[in-house]
């Protein structure tokens, strides 16, 4: 059985949630993608920082944390891993 790189699959899922994040347009800034403060103002689930470490692939999230995620990104959860 293979060894899995953790370090390396959780980057490539933050890279996929700045992405799916740049997608959704800032509804406080013209010509922008929503920022991490203001999609973390749209949970109770996650802090702007929390949302950080995840993007950076530093954060390990909660089942829960993916779920309000994949709600706040309005994709199905298993595209957050469709990397």
């Amino acid at each position: 059985m293979d060894l899995i790189d953790f370090t390396e699959e959780k980057i490539k899922f933050g890279k996929n949630i700045v992405k799916l994040r740049k997608r959704i347009k800032s509804s406080e800034y013209k010509n922008r993608s929503i920022s991490q403060q203001e999609l973390s103002d749209k949970s109770d689930y996650f802090s702007k920082k929390n949302l950080g470490d995840i993007e950076r692939g530093d954060g390990n999230p909660t089942f829960e944390t993916i779920l309000a995620l994949a709600n706040i990104l309005e994709v199905h959860p298993k595209e957050l891993f469709d990397f």
